[in-house]
């Protein structure tokens, strides 16, 4: 008995591959999908300037999504969080964070589960499954604006390592950047890594333009072994100079976040260990307390031990901000993504 093959869906593609699927009678018909995409439409019987025999004959071979929101927790401070199926029945988190000002940022995922296994990471302590396709990352966009309104930013900073899937990533922002589509200004976008150099490097050579974080935690080589595994391939040195290369090829200046534990990486040692390494670097360091996870032998950091730290940085003339908590209440902060309700997501 032959497999059922499941129907495809239109959000990871650019408006020629619509064109080249659907084969429209007219190839301006394309642009109108992906600009109905876009623009909200979920069901081709919305697409109402599409010829209505069009329209029943695409909605019986297509879908305009894969997936769909499973959960949906909304957090006192503003911060919402969506559990989101997949079709093969795994899921993801994808989180809308609001500043102070009112902008909205959408944090996406890029894997299901990840396979970096940072020691302080929720999301590292439930396994990788597999890496998502671009739609799959778009629809995560889309679905933060059905829920909550147009957005501002996006962020891939949820699970899973963009660097281990930089082309998924590339033709997802493509998509939401494309002029006839969302337009979203690639300014406004960051990607962040674990530290893989190589990726660092092509992301330099080969685009997209876009904004860069690493997370670094810490500058000192033997507890980042032990924090964050990808130190053992790319190690301390070699991040360095993989930053250097892209500050010099881009002109960028790139953002080191920090998730500070109490008493782990928190001393003045540390300080200047990270200090030594920001050192003639264009950089801007970010500073997060750990958000707790029960399950996790670590604890956040005391206001005291924060300003402190704060404070040497800036002694040393680094630029220095502190990430206020988001979403702690409903599991979204960073590194607890992969539980809702206290259950594992691909349980």
């Amino acid at each position: 008995m032959s497999e059922i093959q499941p129907i495809q869906a239109l959000s990871g593609l650019l408006p020629e591959e619509i064109l080249s699927t659907l084969k429209p009678d007219k190839p301006f018909r394309a642009r109108q999908i992906f600009k109905w995409i876009a623009d909200g439409a979920r069901d081709f019987s919305a697409m109402t300037n599409l010829p209505g025999a069009d329209r029943i004959r695409y909605a019986s071979e297509f879908t305009i999504f894969s997936s769909h929101i499973a959960q949906t927790l909304r957090d006192p401070d503003g911060t919402v969080k969506l559990q989101v199926e997949l079709a093969d029945g795994t899921a993801v988190e994808t989180v809308l964070l609001t500043d102070s000002e009112g902008r909205k940022t959408a944090c996406v995922s890029c894997q299901v589960g990840c396979p970096m296994a940072c020691a302080f990471c929720q999301t590292g302590h439930i396994g990788y499954r597999r890496n998502l396709t671009a739609g799959e990352i778009v629809e995560q966009f889309y679905h933060l604006e059905d829920s909550v309104g147009k957005l501002d930013n996006i962020v891939f900073m949820g699970m899973g390592e963009p660097m281990l899937n930089l082309p998924a990533i590339r033709k997802a922002i493509r998509i939401l950047t494309h002029t006839e589509g969302r337009a979203l200004s690639r300014r406004r976008i960051t990607i962040s890594t674990s530290g893989i150099c190589e990726g660092i490097r092509s992301l330099a050579d080969e685009g997209p333009d876009v904004r860069l974080a690493v997370s670094l935690t810490t500058a000192d080589g033997e507890l980042r072994d032990s924090l964050m595994p990808v130190n053992r391939s790319n190690p301390l040195q070699a991040l360095r100079d993989a930053i250097l290369y892209y500050t010099e090829k881009t002109g960028q200046r790139v953002t080191l976040e920090a998730a500070m534990m109490g008493g782990v990486n928190t001393t003045a040692r540390h300080a200047r260990d990270m200090a030594d390494f920001a050192r003639g670097l264009n950089v801007h360091i970010n500073l997060i307390a750990w958000n707790p996870v029960p399950t996790l032998p670590f604890r956040s950091p005391s206001a005291g031990e924060i300003s402190s730290f704060i404070r040497m940085l800036e002694g040393w003339g680094l630029n220095v901000t502190r990430r206020m908590r988001r979403g702690e209440k409903i599991g979204g902060a960073c590194g607890q993504l992969g539980r809702s309700d206290g259950d594992i997501l691909d349980d």
